[in-house]
């Protein structure tokens, strides 16, 4: 008696828990919204294929001022794509369960076309629940005005009569289970460590007393920066400058100011980190410009941050890159760089692409950049170290890249003392070869490339005017080079982790 009443048991349980999904979806189909009829089946309709998500991260990525929202807006692409994968290759064969009865809902609600896959898990549900949370865990502000669009065409779902309570409730789970099971594999920027920053001593500098900082007016989003600096601190001096001015007033606020500020992209900061250097004075920087690498691997993302470590008087010390000679020949004075020093085909590409970056926005360009570097390039021969080579590509970066590949990434380290070398040999593809160079990561070795860390590099044997670029900027070398560092030369104003 009591085996046949727990084999029935479960059988109980599902009809009792079937009764209460089908309740709940009656309840909604009766109930009267106002003016939800209008709004949610196309809010539905919308969300198809992922088009509402895609358009949302779209717009994040163009309206954001920040990195932030580029990743959070990347992050929540991710999370969705993970999401989709899971629900249509395991989700709905597990479970094939018939749609809602659609007569049950008032016409007006139903969608025009009605779906013809099974209804358990809500697919729909677990999109916008997986784009919604993965934004999130990038940006929570961001997360706030996706999660009432996401929690609304989860329930148009039902609104709509194309899936039961249960069916929904199940989909945003797995949803939000896919973006965080992506954040196990690809951490977010707040799970990474902190960097490794040796303090250092600066003045506090509240509302920005005695500080003068320089702008360029032709950086990205430096002129809009530039005006919240000046509300976030009024006791500053702001000056704005024409690229060609950049100099002599980067020169002037040093001898003026107790510190120098700057806001714009890696080239100007890569300027006024060498006059600040010089003259002994801490360095603010203010992100301005497309990329901001620098910055962004300071933990400085906003205007905020910057302010913030000016207050307390928060500051670290940093590395220089150093290479001789300089921009201005064997001559002029040497030539620094905060991100990365690089020849081969890196150098046309950042000229391609700044080009056209002012006419189709700096992705696109960045993509046309690399397509008509590599199909029209041929590998640059040099002494590398005392051995003559082909190359295809030289990278040094100042401290490690924690990115894999040759291109710049994050540091955790900007005071370690050593250059990160990559070297992509010459050969057939450089293409593939990049690629390779790619997937193996920093502090690797094969016939393709070679990544290791030094203190200093030596090239010899360049044909004269052979191309190299420096944060972004570009200039044209001689028979030599010498690349090293300046340890710790650099004071910058930098928020302290929590």
């Amino acid at each position: 008696m009591s085996t046949s009443s727990s084999l029935s048991s479960p059988g109980r349980w599902q009809a009792w828990f079937h009764q209460r999904d089908m309740a709940a979806f009656q309840h909604v189909a009766e109930r009267h919204w106002p003016g939800a009829e209008h709004v949610l089946p196309r809010l539905s309709r919308s969300a198809n294929h992922g088009l509402l998500w895609f358009g949302a991260a779209a717009g994040m990525a163009a309206l954001g001022s920040s990195a932030r929202s580029r990743r959070a807006a990347l992050r929540g692409v991710a999370s969705l794509a993970v999401a989709s994968a899971a629900i249509n290759t395991v989700g709905k064969r597990a479970v094939r369960r018939d749609r809602p009865i659609v007569d049950l809902v008032p016409v007006i609600r139903q969608l025009k076309r009605q779906p013809f896959t099974t209804s358990f898990p809500s697919g729909h549900a677990a999109s916008a629940a997986a784009f919604a949370t993965g934004v999130a865990l990038e940006s929570k502000g961001w997360g706030a005005v996706v999660a009432p669009v996401a929690v609304a065409v989860a329930a148009s779902r039902v609104y709509t009569g194309v899936h039961y309570p249960s069916d929904v409730m199940a989909g945003a789970a797995l949803g939000v289970g896919a973006a965080f099971a992506l954040r196990g594999v690809v951490p977010t920027r707040g799970q990474l460590p902190a960097p490794g920053r040796p303090p250092a001593e600066a003045p506090a500098l509240p509302a920005g007393k005695d500080l003068v900082v320089v702008v360029n007016r032709e950086s990205g989003s430096a002129t809009a920066a530039a005006a919240v600096i000046r509300d976030a601190l009024p006791l500053a001096e702001t000056v704005e400058c024409a690229p060609a001015d950049l100099s002599g007033c980067l020169e002037e606020a040093a001898r003026e100011g107790k510190a120098l500020g700057v806001c714009g992209g890696d080239g100007t900061v890569n300027m006024a980190a060498a006059v600040a250097a010089t003259h002994g004075v801490p360095l603010a920087v203010f992100p301005g410009g497309t990329l901001n690498h620098f910055a962004y691997d300071l933990g400085i993302e906003t205007v905020h941050d910057t302010v913030t470590a000016l207050t307390a008087g928060d500051a670290v010390r940093v590395d220089l890159g150093r290479f001789r000679p300089g921009p201005q020949g064997p001559g002029g004075a040497h030539g620094y760089f905060l991100n990365a020093f690089s020849l081969g085909v890196y150098p046309e590409l950042v000229r391609t692409r700044e080009h056209w970056a002012p006419r189709i926005g700096g992705w696109p360009a960045g993509v046309l950049a690399a397509f008509e570097a590599l199909r029209g390039s041929r590998p640059l021969t040099a002494e590398l170290q005392g051995r003559r080579r082909p190359l295809w590509l030289l990278f040094v970066g100042n401290g490690l890249f924690r990115r894999v590949g040759p291109a710049p990434g994050r540091r955790h380290n900007l005071a370690d003392g050593l250059l990160d070398v990559r070297v992509v040999h010459g050969g057939r593809t450089p293409g593939l070869r990049l690629l390779a160079a790619a997937i193996a990561g920093p502090l690797s070795r094969s016939p393709v490339h070679a990544a290791v860390r030094r203190r200093a590099v030596r090239l010899a044997g360049l044909t004269p005017g052979t191309p190299y670029a420096y944060d972004g900027e570009v200039a044209h070398s001689g028979e030599e080079l010498l690349i090293d560092k300046l340890p710790e030369a650099l004071t910058v104003y930098c928020p302290m982790p929590a």
